[in-house]
C-alpha cells in the first residue's frame, strides 16, 4: 500500500474518514479554496508521483460546485504525474438525465462521463447508479457497487417478521424491489400512479403486512408520500422507507416526518445535514464496502465478494 494515496474533497468528508479507517491509510493533504466569485483553487500538499490515487467526491448538493472540485483535482493529479487516478463517486449526480425523454433534451449523464474521461481518470467507482446502463457511458473500467446487501442485512436484523412485502414506488422500480424481496424472502407490490392522474393504486396484496418501500434515492420525498397514502388505504401495517441515496431536497425531511414511518433507512453516500436528520432515520455506512473495494482494486483482485448477500 506504499503507493496508495487517498484524497477527499468537500463533498462527503465523514464518509472519506470512514473509508480511510477501513483501508488503514490516512487521507493525503490537499487544500480546496473557493474564491468570492465562485472559482476554485486546489493545492496538493505532497508528492503523488507514481502513486495510485483514489479521490472521494460525490456529485451531490451543491452539485456543480462538487463536480468542478472533482474535475480540478483530477487535473492537478494528472499534471503531478500520478500513476493512476481512481475516482470514487458514491452518488453520481445528473444520473437521471440518462436518455432523451423529449425532443431537444440533453443526455447530461453521458456529458458528465465524457468530461471525466477527458480529464484523464483511469477508473470510476460508484454506488447504485440510477440506471445500470450508465456503466456503458464510459470507455474505462466502472466498478458499480450495490448497497442492497447492506440494506437487506440491516432489515433482517430488525426481525420485522414473515408478514412483510417489498414495495416498488413505481413500475420502473420493480427490478430493485424484486432484488430486495429475494434477499428477504418476501413478495412484492407496486405503486401504480399514472402521469397526470392523482389517483394512486397498489398492485399486489399489502393488507395486514409490514411494507418496505425501496428506491435508489429519496429526493423530494413525494414518491414516498404517495406510496404511504396508497399503502395505508389498502391496510398496510408498519411502513419503512429504504433507499441508498438521501438527496432530501425541497423540504423532503418535513414531508417524510409527516408520514409517520416506522423507519427511514438510508446510507451515507451523501452527507445528510444534521437539520435534515429525523428521529426515525437510520443511516448505514458504505465506507467499509468502498474501502474493501479500493483495497481489492489496488491489489488487482476481484470485487465479486462484495456483491454476495450478508448474514
Amino acid at each position: 500500500m506504499s503507493k496508495f494515496k487517498l484524497f477527499a474533497l468537500n463533498g462527503n468528508l465523514p464518509l472519506a474518514e470512514k473509508i480511510s479507517q477501513e483501508v488503514g491509510v490516512e487521507l493525503s493533504s490537499a487544500s480546496v479554496k473557493h474564491f468570492a466569485d465562485g472559482e476554485i483553487q486546489i493545492d496538493i500538499n505532497e508528492s503523488v508521483r507514481g502513486a495510485d490515487v483514489f479521490v472521494i467526491q460525490p456529485v451531490s448538493d451543491p452539485v456543480n460546485e462538487n463536480f468542478m472540485e472533482l474535475m480540478i483535482m483530477v487535473d492537478a493529479l494528472r499534471r503531478a504525474s500520478a500513476h493512476a487516478i481512481h475516482v470514487v463517486v458514491p452518488y453520481y449526480g445528473y444520473a437521471r438525465a440518462d436518455r432523451k425523454a423529449r425532443s431537444r433534451e440533453p443526455i447530461t449523464a453521458k456529458l458528465i462521463a465524457n468530461m471525466l474521461e477527458m480529464d484523464g481518470i483511469d477508473r470510476i467507482i460508484a454506488v447504485d447508479l440510477h440506471a445500470d446502463q450508465l456503466q456503458g457511458f464510459f470507455d474505462i473500467p466502472v466498478d458499480h457497487l450495490q448497497a442492497m446487501p447492506l440494506l437487506a442485512q440491516y432489515l433482517k436484523s430488525q426481525k420485522i417478521g414473515d408478514n412483510l412485502v417489498v414495495v416498488a414506488p413505481d413500475h420502473s422500480g420493480t427490478k430493485h424491489a424484486r432484488q430486495l424481496a429475494e434477499l428477504l424472502g418476501a413478495p412484492i407490490a407496486i405503486i401504480d400512479k399514472r402521469p397526470g392522474d392523482d389517483n394512486v393504486g397498489v398492485i399486489g396484496d399489502v393488507a395486514g403486512k409490514h411494507a418496505i418501500i425501496i428506491d435508489d434515492m429519496i429526493d423530494t420525498g413525494r414518491r414516498v408520500e404517495d406510496s404511504v397514502t396508497a399503502l395505508r388505504a389498502e391496510g398496510a401495517l408498519d411502513i419503512y422507507a429504504v433507499a441508498t441515496h438521501g438527496v432530501l431536497s425541497a423540504g423532503a425531511s418535513e414531508r417524510l416526518a409527516a408520514q409517520n414511518l416506522k423507519q427511514i433507512v438510508l446510507t451515507d453516500t451523501i452527507d445528510i445535514p444534521q437539520e435534515d436528520q429525523l428521529d426515525n432515520m437510520v443511516i448505514l455506512s458504505v465506507g467499509p464496502m468502498l474501502g474493501q473495494a479500493m483495497q481489492l482494486i489496488s491489489s488487482n483482485q476481484s470485487i465479486h465478494p462484495l456483491f454476495e448477500p450478508r448474514d
